[in-house]
């Protein structure tokens, strides 16, 4: 089983990159999906955040509010810090036991790993490839905007992000997400086929 990681920068286009991966056949784990889990499902890490970060954190009908908790946990360093040390390890967890599922699906060949965090996490050891996207900051920012995001927002999570550069330094393959929809989509397509052709060597 080969195992792939995409990691970029929030808004890079990382998640399009994925889509495309999994149409063309690959099994995608997104680590979005996980935390969105890990901080909704599991009461251990939702009375820590409440402990960490305030009972405004919680909605009148007991959920998460992760706007709110979002907007607490990336108005420092020190609170983002707070904030991973609670999440990530339970993430990582499961995380690897979902990739551990995956070695035994006798039609899953390739595993992709969608997220922003890999080189964070220092997660790359455990992967096959890594493959960065990268996006220019004006894009990152126009399209978070749209998602629903302030501009400060924006920037406060970009901020704390490791530089697109570094990342894609450190990666095995770089999709630069510059143009259009179209264009990643294409870009996308190739290099799947490439690293499809190297776990049919493997």
């Amino acid at each position: 089983m080969l195992i792939i990681g995409i990691c970029g920068r929030i808004g890079s286009g990382k998640s399009e990159v994925a889509r495309v991966f999994e149409e063309h056949g690959a099994v995608v784990i997104s680590a979005d999906r996980i935390g969105r889990e890990v901080v909704e499902n599991d009461n251990t890490v939702l009375n820590a955040l409440k402990e960490a970060f305030g009972d405004k954190i919680i909605s009148s009908d007991g959920s998460l509010d992760r706007q709110k908790l979002g907007a607490l946990a990336f108005a420092s360093d020190q609170a983002k810090a707070k904030l991973d040390s609670i999440v990530h390890p339970p993430l990582l967890d499961k995380l690897r036991s979902e990739i551990e599922k995956r070695r035994f699906a006798a039609d899953c060949d390739i595993v992709v790993i969608d997220a922003a965090l890999i080189l964070d996490w220092a997660f790359e050891s455990e992967l096959d490839i890594l493959v960065c996207v990268t996006s220019s900051e004006d894009q990152q920012i126009e399209r978070l905007v749209d998602s629903g995001l302030t501009r400060e927002e924006v920037c406060q999570r970009l901020s704390s992000q490791i530089p697109a550069i570094v990342q894609a330094s450190r990666s095995d393959f770089v999709i630069n997400n510059w143009g259009s929809l179209d264009d990643l989509r294409s870009a996308s397509e190739r290099l799947f086929e490439q690293l499809r052709g190297l776990e049919k060597i493997d």
